[in-house]
C-alpha cells in the first residue's frame, strides 16, 4: 500500500497510544503496544505526529482481543487490547511519572478499580449524515464523524434502553435545529435526558416527545436544562439522602467510582469537626461527611447547590450542612474565611483549582483533601500546597474510566 510505513512501537504513552521515534520525533499510533511491529499510514490533516494503524505484523504477548465490536472505530475507549495487569500498571504509572516530573515525591498506592457495573451517564451525538440518514452514537476516534451504535458493553445495566431512547428523542428533534448532543443519566426513577442543540420545541413536538418518554421509561426530558416534560423526579441516593437531580447534573461516571472516592475522602476526614467541601456539586462528599461533621459546601452551579441543600434539609440524622453558590475560580475562599474550618475538601473540574490552592497555601488549615480527575493539574496545585508548607501524605489512584487513559486520584495534605 502506498505511503505506508513499518514501525516498531517502543511503549504506550500517557494518552493510550503506542509511541515510537521517527527521524528524531515522537510518533503516536493508537491501538498498539510496546514491542509490536506495525504497518501504519499517515493521518490526513494537521497531525504530522500521528499514524493510522493498518495492521499488526508482530503482536505483543500482552495483546488480547477487544470485547466490543466498535473498538478502534468508536472513540470512546482507547484500550481494550491490553491484558489487565499490564494495563493497570500503566495507568498507575501515569500518576507516578506525572508527579515525579513535577518534583513531587510521595507514595502512590495500588490502583483501585472502580468500574463497578459500568458507566451510569453517557453523552450521545445525533447528526444527519449523507442522504439525510440519521446517525446516533459516539464520536469516531480522532474525528467528528459519528459511529452509529445500538449497544455499548461498558454501560451500567440501569442505562439499558438509553441508546434506543436517544434515537427516539433525536428523530423528531434533529430537523429543527443544530446537531444534537443527548446526555442520558441513569437514576433510581428512570432515565434523565438533557438535549443540547435543538431549536425551540413546539406544542406538537412536546406531544410526540411525551409518547417517547412513556415508551422509553424517561423520568424527565429537558432541553438545555429547561424542562420539556417530567414524568417523575429523577432521584439518586447519596449516603442517607435522596437527591432530586437538576437537569444535566454532573455525576461521577460510575456508582462505584463515586462510592470509592467518597470512602477515601471520608477516611481522610474522619477526625474533622468542620469541613468545607469546595466544588461540591450535588453533594457526593458533603452529604456523606455530614453524618459525622459540620459541613459548608460551595459550588458555582446554583441548581446543584439548591438540590444539595434540599436533600440535606430533608434528611434526618445529619450534622448542620450549609450550601452556598460561589464561583471558586473567581472568588476562592481566602485565609480569613478559611479559619472556620479544620479540613478542606476540593474536587475541581479538569482545569484544577490553582486559585483555591494558592489561598489554601496561605492559610493555616491543618488538613486538605484533594480529589482530581486530571493528574497534571493536580500536580500543579499540589506543588502550590507543598511550597506553602503542606506535606503530601500519599496518593490513591482510582480507575472508574476503565479502558481509557483517564484516572482519578485522592490525596491528603497536612501541616
Amino acid at each position: 500500500m502506498a505511503d505506508t510505513e513499518h514501525l516498531v512501537i517502543d511503549h504506550v504513552g500517557h494518552r493510550g497510544d503506542g509511541v515510537t521515534n521517527v527521524g528524531g520525533e515522537s510518533v503516536y499510533v493508537p491501538y498498539t503496544l510496546g514491542g509490536e511491529r506495525v504497518e501504519v499510514a499517515p493521518v490526513p490533516g494537521r497531525h504530522p505526529d500521528r499514524r493510522r494503524l493498518i495492521a499488526v505484523e508482530s503482536a505483543s504477548p500482552e495483546r488480547i482481543a477487544p470485547f466490543c465490536p466498535h473498538f478502534g472505530i468508536c472513540g470512546g475507549c482507547a484500550i481494550q487490547h491490553w491484558e489487565t495487569e499490564r494495563y493497570r500498571a500503566w495507568k498507575r504509572d501515569i500518576v507516578v511519572t506525572t508527579l515525579a516530573q513535577t518534583g513531587i515525591d510521595c507514595a502512590v498506592a495500588p490502583l483501585v478499580d472502580a468500574h463497578g457495573a459500568g458507566r451510569r451517564r453517557i453523552t450521545l451525538h445525533a447528526r444527519m449524515g449523507t442522504h439525510e440518514v440519521l446517525k446516533v452514537g459516539f464520536a469516531a476516534a480522532s474525528s467528528h464523524d459519528i459511529v452509529p451504535i445500538d449497544r455499548c458493553p461498558i454501560l451500567d445495566p440501569h442505562l439499558d434502553g438509553a441508546i434506543e431512547a436517544a434515537w427516539a428523542v433525536a428523530e423528531p428533534l434533529i430537523g429543527i435545529g443544530k446537531p444534537l448532543d443527548i446526555q442520558v443519566t441513569a437514576t433510581e426513577s428512570g432515565l434523565d435526558v438533557d438535549v443540547r442543540g435543538s431549536g425551540a420545541v413546539s406544542t406538537k413536538l412536546i406531544a410526540k416527545l411525551s409518547e417517547v418518554a412513556k415508551q422509553h421509561r424517561l423520568a424527565r426530558l429537558t432541553r438545555h436544562g429547561e424542562l420539556v416534560l417530567a414524568r417523575t423526579p429523577p432521584v439518586i441516593t447519596i449516603g442517607a439522602a435522596q437527591v432530586a437531580l437538576p437537569p444535566g447534573s454532573f455525576l461521577q461516571a460510575t456508582v462505584l467510582g463515586e462510592e470509592t472516592l467518597a470512602a477515601l475522602v471520608a477516611e481522610h476526614c474522619k477526625r474533622a469537626k468542620h469541613v468545607a467541601d469546595l466544588f461540591c456539586g450535588v453533594g457526593p462528599f458533603a452529604l456523606r461527611l455530614a453524618a459525622k461533621s459540620r459541613v459548608a459546601a460551595f459550588d458555582n452551579d446554583a441548581n446543584s447547590i439548591a438540590a444539595l441543600q434540599k436533600a440535606a434539609t430533608s434528611t434526618s440524622g445529619l450534622k448542620p450542612l450549609k450550601a452556598e453558590t460561589r464561583d471558586l475560580f473567581r472568588r476562592p475562599l481566602v485565609p480569613q474565611e478559611l479559619r472556620d474550618y479544620d479540613t478542606i475538601v476540593f474536587d475541581p473540574p479538569r482545569q484544577g483549582a490553582q486559585a483555591v490552592a494558592t489561598q489554601l497555601a496561605a492559610s493555616k488549615i491543618p488538613t486538605v483533601v484533594a480529589v482530581s480527575c486530571n493528574v497534571a493539574t493536580f500536580a500543579r496545585d499540589a506543588k502550590i500546597l507543598i511550597d506553602g508548607g503542606y506535606k503530601i501524605e500519599g496518593v490513591t489512584p482510582v480507575d472508574q474510566f476503565r479502558h481509557t487513559p483517564h484516572v482519578e486520584l485522592v490525596a491528603r495534605f497536612r501541616r
